[in-house]
């Protein structure tokens, strides 16, 4: 069965969830908020309201996978309406694992407060989401742990609320979302935001490949190596063999996964033997982008891997033969955050074929579609997403790519505690 799905009188039914990350001043991830969509975009049971279809779903997948499945282990943000508060959906939920976020639209505040100091006496954790300075808020404000603002189109406008919200809830930590550049997180850094969430980390700040670390050219010539459409073994294995971090690496994720077949991989040769080319190709392209992102936050390398698993399960079924080249599609798609370079410069120094390249610099084919369909649903551009399943695939339909995302998410997860130190 697959984990993003449940049985109920023998139908299947999708489960929506996505997740985003939210940073510390120092770039870690300090927590996930998970997120759940509405039934005009997805398809919820017949003649179940908005708000229980979303609910009842949304918990349905948090307890059949667990928080720390979805968060892998960090804190979870979790958008709850105003009748999920009111009721008990907030029990299912072990305190110290989450934040309640309590959604802008919601109503009845006197009651919705009452129920909030109740839950905090129990450990519970409050985030008021999309906080405007509206007056009736005012009797929720002593109550929540966090204040999520949005970005202002002119940044000191922004910074000037940050500071006005601290010093009326100097209990509360900030958190400002839709972060687009690196110059907004140091300027909100400067004015106090304790937490961070976009994806500002995505814009590359410009630097030269010569600052590139001497150990990093190994990682180079492997990305290289595997970009060719023939793969040369003796290559990789000579390039693995001059770096005992990689070498290290490979043997251990080339043990994972033989999983339960007890084959223990003692060498680089017999892991090529074992995986295969296509499976060698992964591992190498994987354990590479790792490498190269040992200095980026490690978000970065997740949503590489999470891109690059998406379009390979999206092409699966009706074009399979672009699978590999979708996959590497994805993992390049964040290639200039990570080498602090232009697209265009990584296009030619890795010479990757037209249709990859048309595809990483203009979105061009199916392979470019299915990379703007993943970064559309990064930034819940709905409308862009419906416009492009049917030019990838007439089968598709939303629960499909809500069920890919969240496979996309666990694997990533499972890749990066596979290659973790």
């Amino acid at each position: 069965m697959n984990p993003t799905n449940i049985f109920q009188n023998g139908q299947k039914l999708t489960q929506f969830v996505a997740r985003q990350p939210i940073f510390d001043a120092q770039q870690n991830v300090f927590a996930y908020e998970l997120l759940y969509r509405d039934s005009a975009h997805n398809a919820f049971p017949v003649g179940t309201s908005d708000e229980q279809a979303t609910s009842r779903l949304f918990f349905n997948t948090l307890m059949m996978l667990g928080p720390d499945k979805l968060t892998a282990h960090h804190l979870a943000f979790i958008n709850l309406s105003s009748a999920t508060i009111l009721e008990n959906f907030p029990k299912l939920l072990v305190p110290q694992n989450c934040v309640l976020e309590i959604v802008e639209r919601t109503n009845k505040i006197a009651e919705v407060t009452q129920r909030v100091k109740a839950l905090k006496q129990e450990g519970y954790k409050f985030a008021l989401d999309d906080y405007d300075g509206d007056d009736k808020w005012a009797p929720l404000l002593a109550h929540v742990d966090y204040i999520k603002i949005e970005m202002d189109d002119v940044i000191i406008k922004t910074n000037m609320r940050i500071k006005k919200i601290k010093r009326a809830n100097p209990h509360a930590k900030i958190i400002v979302e839709r972060i687009e550049t690196h110059a907004q997180f140091h300027s909100l850094k400067q004015a106090g935001c304790d937490l961070f969430q976009g994806y500002f980390f995505a814009r590359p700040e410009m630097i030269t490949y010569k600052d590139v670390e001497p150990g990093k050219v190994i990682v180079f010539d492997l990305l290289r190596f595997t970009a060719k459409e023939s793969l040369c073994f003796d290559e990789i294995q000579k390039q693995v063999a001059r770096d005992v971090a990689i070498t290290a690496r490979v043997l251990k994720l080339a043990n994972v996964r033989s999983g339960s077949t007890k084959l223990t991989i003692t060498s680089i040769s017999q892991a090529v033997v074992y995986l295969g080319e296509d499976s060698i190709r992964q591992l190498v392209r994987v354990l590479a982008l790792s490498e190269l992102g040992a200095d980026k936050p490690s978000e970065l390398t997740k949503l590489a891997l999470t891109r690059a698993q998406f379009i390979a399960l999206l092409l699966g079924q009706n074009h399979a033969e672009m699978v590999g080249q979708g996959y590497l599609v994805g993992l390049f798609s964040v290639m200039d955050a990570i080498l602090d370079t232009n697209l265009e410069a990584i296009v030619k120094e890795f010479s990757l074929d037209e249709s990859i390249a048309q595809a990483l610099l203009n979105n061009e084919g199916i392979l470019g579609q299915s990379l703007a369909l993943i970064r559309a649903f990064e930034l819940d551009e709905m409308d862009k997403i419906a416009v492009l399943m049917p030019a990838i695939n007439s089968d598709l339909h939303i629960g499909h790519i809500f069920n890919y995302v969240l496979d996309a998410l666990l694997y990533s997860d499972e890749i990066i505690e596979a290659i973790a130190e």
